[in-house]
């Protein structure tokens, strides 16, 4: 179903203590219900790796997975060793990791046929396209976060949506999307390197 959005915003949420802390962003969706991403899962759930996830009545689940040692040095999980589930589909992404503009740095994947761009405005925006085709105008959903620490996600949605338009530009807000822009892959790399050593010293 293709459903005209306009403008939502969802906001931060947090319930729990310790190792069963849990929080993330939640709101209601025009057309779709309540949304509500964890960012990330309870590491104790998780061992090894760092997972985000979207769920809501009316759209289909969606997680983003990341392993490695690089998760050590970060609190969510990033582009790098990742791998994203959209209901009980695998979705393959595809990036250029050396391009020298925000666009040609996007990340690009398919699902249910239809094909997906994702890019960076810059380091609290993104924008996420899912490309016309013969039967659809496709859509686009511009995704800011705001507040301290990106406590509040307002979303515009040009054209007509479909479930899984939601999922996915709510999930990518639980990402650590610094390597769509060449200085944020810069940043992050050190601040990983930095944390890891930090974490080895202690």
């Amino acid at each position: 179903m293709h459903t005209a959005v306009g403008e939502f915003t969802l906001e931060f949420w947090k319930e729990g203590r310790t190792h069963e802390r849990r929080s993330g962003l939640r709101g209601t969706v025009p057309g779709f219900g309540e949304v509500v991403l964890t960012a990330p899962l309870p590491l104790e759930h998780t061992p090894g790796s760092l997972i985000s996830e979207v769920r809501g009545p009316s759209i289909p689940t969606a997680v983003f997975e990341t392993r490695g040692i690089h998760t050590e040095a970060t609190d969510l999980p990033t582009l790098n060793g990742s791998t994203l589930r959209v209901g009980d589909a695998m979705v393959y992404l595809r990036r250029n990791r050396f391009g020298l503009t925000h666009r040609a740095r996007a990340l690009r994947f398919q699902y249910g046929g239809d094909q997906y761009l994702l890019r960076a405005v810059n380091r609290k925006r993104f924008v996420l396209v899912r490309r016309a085709d013969d039967e659809d105008a496709g859509v686009t959903l511009t995704a800011r976060l705001s507040g301290f620490g990106g406590k509040r996600l307002t979303v515009r949605t040009t054209g007509r949506a479909v479930a899984a338009d939601i999922s996915l530009a709510v999930l990518f807000a639980g990402v650590d999307r610094a390597p769509l822009t060449r200085s944020g892959a810069v940043r992050a790399a050190l601040g990983r390197s930095t944390r890891l050593f930090a974490e080895s010293q202690a």
